[in-house]
């Protein structure tokens, strides 16, 4: 199939995953479709269970690092057959029900803790000394990281947008020359991955989230 995008180590194709996967080779890195009705653009998050599963079973097979629900990832994981081989938070302070989704790895490890926070009380003379010696926070496996309103400066036309920083976080907990997110949506995977100097394809099913994926990674080009 020929690429939707296609620049600087980053691919982006328009078309089902289901069908382009199997002749990919790569870590999936993705936060696949919730099933909870959400208003995408062309639909597809009100599946039958069978056929959400089946999705499931596809898009985020291993080696992989999902961020989801922790609902959802136990079914991922009743799915794959796999116990995660490690779990991780991602806290965010909203005004929401929830307050933090689950990321875990399923058939690779992950270094959650490789990737350090910055400090949390950088004016404490102690703290200062420490950052003028060089020095950064340690790394933990939970991350607060404030998720894309509709008033954040990157938001997009597609309702669920992940930060880069999680996806970032992702990243960079995890081994892999090559990145693969079969549910690219508005292009945040591929956007962190080129950041961090990574491979990355992206497989989006909505053209019209395709073309906004694709604008954010010509954006990124001119930077």
């Amino acid at each position: 199939m020929k690429p939707y995008y296609e620049a600087d180590g980053v691919t982006l194709y328009h078309g089902d995953c289901r069908e382009l996967l199997p002749s990919l080779e790569g870590v999936i890195v993705t936060d696949p479709p919730y099933n909870v009705g959400y208003h995408y653009a062309s639909g597809g998050d009100n599946r039958a269970q069978a056929d959400y599963e089946a999705l499931l079973a596809i898009g985020c097979r291993a080696p992989a690092v999902v961020v989801c629900y922790p609902e959802i990832q136990f079914r991922i994981s009743r799915i794959l057959g796999l116990e995660p081989t490690r779990c991780a938070a991602w806290v965010y302070p909203a005004n929401t029900p929830r307050q933090f989704r689950m990321v875990a790895w399923y058939g690779t490890d992950g270094y959650p803790e490789r990737v350090p926070q910055a400090y949390r009380n950088p004016e404490d003379r102690r703290i200062a000394q420490r950052i003028a010696d060089g020095h950064q926070a340690r790394g933990y496996d939970w991350r607060e990281i404030p998720q894309v309103k509709n008033v954040s400066a990157d938001k997009t036309a597609h309702p669920c947008q992940n930060p880069v920083e999680v996806m970032a976080w992702m990243i960079q907990a995890t081994d892999g020359d090559t990145i693969i997110d079969p549910f690219a949506g508005s292009g945040t995977t591929l956007v962190a991955a080129r950041q961090l100097g990574r491979k990355a394809i992206g497989i989006e099913a909505d053209e019209s989230y395709c073309e906004i994926a694709a604008e954010r990674l010509r954006q990124g080009l001119l930077l």
